[in-house]
């Protein structure tokens, strides 16, 4: 009896390792299938991802319904008058991301219709968001919020100035200029909220209009002061960690000095310096994208989602990254974040709009000043898509990024403080 099921057991087992085997290869297969993604399908990806976040915003505005479909939801303890404020943040903070991209000349592919599509209707949107008469009228004359988000309209005629602002009939340019002078009724916190009020008035001197020189000359003082060392500001008197030198501090700054620098009211090393800073400071960044994508939400305002790679993001649409930091590989690291934070719904309501948390629907993360309107700075992330796709950053092979060479066991630099 032993001997003549030998062989029958003997088939069995062969037959069940042949299956092993075949299950192996094809996973491994599928893992080789899944890693094989160029930078131009990467890049297809986010753009639209970024469609997929700003339409509802843009092509609202547009069609003159975004205070009427624009959902209202708040943060614990919010304490800010809601529909005087929540509109136009979500109108700059979207349009300041966009910028790069809309930059872009026009072309044929998917990608360039899209991106036709959302400048032609954010340029008929500005129209609607400085007319008295509109039902779209944006605030800018009440409260202390409207100087945060101008600023983010102003960054965005300064990043795209042929394809946002000078396309602009000369009524609406006069608009813009009138709603920027009216913020110098109020003054912000004592933060990075002076870069704001910066930032808009380099915006009207970059084209030639009356511009409060004081304003600018005090954020550019406090934020050298404020200055930690080793590419880290301070946001005010007292550092915190968080995200804040990419939302706002490294990017306004830079972009600001460089304005003063054109019009020859800064020393270039001025700017140099400062530029080195948001280049450090992008290294620590581009090092806290854990291997699988995730990164850590820490500190104020988690809520900005993708926002915390702005200075990352800006630094390789400048091209300015280390010499160490290969484009491809913090393409593929920004990359794993969005799919990470994009690829399901969970950030998104039944219409598209986004809601209140993380990574999901979290409400109680988001801060008291913190409405659905402030969440589209969540496309300053998205910078990168205004360099063109025949550049270097998406047609070079996939690489890995710091962390996941570092988990990996693969050759990686060693990471040291900066003096300057």
């Amino acid at each position: 009896m032993k001997k003549s099921f030998a062989l029958p057991a003997l088939l069995v087992i062969a037959v069940i390792y042949t299956q092993k085997v075949t299950a192996q290869k094809a996973k491994k297969k599928e893992q080789t299938q899944i890693a094989i993604v160029t930078g131009q399908q990467d890049r297809l990806f986010w753009a639209n991802t970024l469609y997929k976040i700003a339409y509802p915003v843009v092509h609202n505005l547009a069609e003159g319904t975004l205070k009427q479909n624009l959902p209202l939801e708040l943060g614990p303890q919010y304490y800010l008058p809601v529909k005087k404020v929540t509109y136009l943040e979500a109108v700059g903070r979207t349009m300041a991301g966009l910028a790069p991209w809309l930059a872009l000349p026009d072309d044929v592919t998917e990608e360039g219709k899209m991106r036709k599509q959302m400048r032609d209707e954010l340029l008929k949107g500005l129209a609607n968001a400085v007319d008295p008469n509109h039902p779209d009228y944006l605030n800018f004359r009440t409260e202390g919020q409207p100087i945060v988000d101008a600023a983010y309209v102003a960054h965005a005629f300064i990043r795209a100035p042929k394809a946002l602002w000078e396309p602009l009939d000369a009524t609406t340019k006069k608009r813009f200029v009138e709603e920027f002078k009216s913020l110098r009724t109020r003054k912000g916190a004592y933060n990075n909220w002076l870069l704001f009020a910066g930032l808009t008035e380099g915006f009207l001197l970059k084209i030639g209009e009356q511009h409060d020189p004081a304003r600018i000359d005090f954020s550019i003082r406090k934020m050298k002061e404020w200055y930690a060392g080793d590419g880290w500001y301070s946001d005010g008197e007292k550092f915190s960690m968080d995200y804040y030198n990419s939302f706002v501090i490294h990017s306004m700054l830079v972009d600001l000095l460089g304005t003063l620098v054109e019009k020859k009211m800064a020393q270039q090393q001025d700017y140099d310096l400062a530029l080195q800073r948001m280049i450090r400071y992008s290294e620590f960044l581009e090092r806290v994208i854990a291997p699988d994508g995730t990164y850590p939400a820490f500190g104020r305002s988690i809520t900005y989602r993708t926002a915390a790679f702005q200075a990352l993001a800006q630094t390789a649409l400048m091209e300015k990254l280390p010499a160490h930091i290969l484009p491809a590989q913090v393409r593929c690291g920004l990359t794993a974040v969005m799919h990470k934070m994009f690829d399901g719904n969970q950030n998104f309501d039944s219409n598209g709009w986004l809601v209140l948390g993380f990574n999901g629907h979290q409400p109680m993360v988001a801060d008291q000043y913190t409405s659905t309107g402030s969440l589209y700075i969540a496309t300053l992330g998205f910078l990168t898509l205004g360099l063109p796709a025949d550049n270097k950053f998406w047609t070079d092979p996939a690489a890995s990024w710091t962390s996941k060479k570092a988990w990996s066991g693969e050759t990686l630099k060693k990471d040291y403080k900066v003096e300057y």
